[in-house]
């Protein structure tokens, strides 16, 4: 199979469509993001590395980083972050406050911005705001074997300014005593980890571990066990687009994370890591040529979970 051949056609097919769907422009910083760029990267756990568009172009990764930073709560926590958060699909969107007070302050699963700020405060456990972000940094460096990336100040103190529903949220939770820290605090550390900034190359790089039943194929080193890995693909593949997430599973029956600024980090396990970038989002909020993209490849080369 050509991924190349692959990823190019996919990648001439849109090129006609580039700047469809609506930018994320409630983040102000966001809004100015050019929404004709597009880019697809896919890192196969046999470590080759296949691209096309604007596939070295950093970008806002947004609640992709719930991934990231589920996994170090995991880590830290195991298995009583259950306690605090649901598994289950939250069937309304990404920022709802009416389901959460319903459901007395415990959010529906770790994907939608609730569920993250409960796993943010569970990192933060032990440590300062800066040393939080610092860990995450350093873990998606470590997995992505890229000291470059960064954190987008600019986006950070954009969506800082702008968070007005994440900080209720919050307040919310904390009023139900899901919550343990500083609100401050804790959305300092959210909002940072959403302003992170990475190419399509990196991201697709960083994620492979999910698809090598938690184990880095290229260092060889474990980051997960199996299990785990197999846990998150699963959260990733029900929850991973807020509620298109069915819809998701139904066109491309991979596990992925959507988040804002466009990107799309989706799972072939057993096979590649695949990130995808188009800034234009459609109606629930996931990148609309990207989730197309995705289709196409998962159609091509019959990697879906379900069968090809």
């Amino acid at each position: 199979m050509d991924l190349q051949a692959i990823i190019d056609d996919i990648a001439s097919a849109f090129a006609e469509r580039r700047g469809e769907g609506k930018v994320a422009d409630y983040i102000p910083e966001l809004a100015k993001v050019d929404p004709k760029q597009f880019a697809i990267a896919i890192t196969t756990v046999d470590g080759a590395v296949y691209t096309a568009g604007d596939a070295a172009t950093p970008f806002s990764i947004q609640s992709i980083s719930k991934v990231f930073m589920l996994t170090l709560a995991l880590g830290k926590a195991g298995e009583t972050i259950w306690q605090r958060v649901g598994r289950e699909p939250s069937g309304s969107a990404f920022n709802s406050i009416v389901q959460l007070e319903h459901e007395l302050g415990i959010p529906r699963n770790p994907f939608i911005n609730a569920g993250a700020i409960v796993i943010c405060d569970m990192v933060l456990a032990g440590y300062k705001p800066k040393e939080a972000i610092g860990e995450l940094l350093r873990f998606v460096r470590y997995l992505a074997d890229d000291e470059t990336i960064s954190i987008d100040r600019a986006v950070a103190k954009s969506e800082t300014q702008t968070g007005f529903r994440n900080y209720a949220l919050a307040n919310f939770m904390r009023s139900f005593g899901n919550l343990h820290h500083d609100v401050d605090h804790v959305l300092g550390v959210y909002f940072h980890q959403c302003a992170l900034s990475m190419t399509c190359q990196q991201l697709s790089r960083a994620g492979l571990f999910l698809a090598a039943q938690g184990a880095d194929p290229i260092s060889g080193y474990s980051v997960v066990s199996p299990k785990r890995a197999r846990r998150i693909n699963a959260l990733m593949l029900t929850c991973g687009h807020y509620d298109g997430s069915g819809d998701f599973a139904f066109h491309v029956g991979l596990p992925g994370k959507s988040g804002v600024g466009g990107g799309i980090l989706a799972i072939a396990p057993g096979k590649a890591s695949i990130a995808v970038w188009s800034p234009g989002l459609n109606k629930v909020g996931n990148s609309l040529l990207g989730s197309l993209a995705l289709e196409m490849l998962a159609a091509r080369t019959g990697w879906s979970v379900f069968g090809a």
